[in-house]
């Protein structure tokens, strides 16, 4: 059966007029903050304690978009008759957010747990070169980073930690052991 003529313009009128009387779900973004997702990608904040300056991040970075200067510094012996122990001092840590694609291979391949996603996305700059960002700005956004969601209370315990429980409960019955033997005669 063919159509009828303008039944098509019918249809399309009718979702118009249905929509025209829906409540408007538009946020106005500079007035209504949106309401992201716990982990969402925005910037990447840089917890610098953390930091060993193992150059992993800049490596790894398909973009080259990560800046790290360093030094090497001298630190005392911990013990007398020790040696000298050498340490790599992070001098300059920069990300040029102009040039990264927000992939996240820096902060897995971090093994120290120095670089976290924030969920800051108002960084616009009116000139293209303050988009780079130092260690500064990067330690700022830090502190927004979320906490990490709770552990699944039905999961299996983590090796690492059955075996530091299972060493720790092995020296504290040693520990019995010996201080009932040495309480008895």
């Amino acid at each position: 059966m063919p159509p009828i003529p303008g039944s098509g313009l019918a249809k399309g009128l009718a979702v118009t007029l249905r929509t025209m009387t829906r409540k408007t779900v538009t946020a106005q973004y500079p007035d209504t903050q949106p309401e992201l997702p716990p982990r969402s990608r925005g910037v990447i904040g840089l917890f610098e304690e953390n930091c060993t300056v193992c150059m992993l991040c800049a490596r790894e970075c398909p973009d080259w978009c990560i800046y790290i200067d360093s030094h090497k510094e001298t630190v005392p012996p911990a013990a007398p008759g020790g040696r000298e122990r050498s340490r790599n001092v992070l001098d300059r840590f920069a990300i040029d957010f102009s040039l990264c694609m927000y992939c996240g291979i820096c902060i897995e391949v971090c093994p120290f747990d120095a670089l976290f996603w924030s969920p800051e996305f108002e960084y616009a700059e009116t000139d293209i070169h303050g988009l780079t960002h130092e260690r500064d700005k990067l330690r700022e956004w830090m502190w927004t980073v979320p906490e990490p969601p709770a552990l699944d209370p039905g999961a299996e315990e983590p090796k690492e930690i059955a075996a530091a429980r299972k060493t720790a409960d092995k020296l504290a019955a040693q520990q019995a052991q010996q201080s009932e033997e040495g309480g008895t005669p």
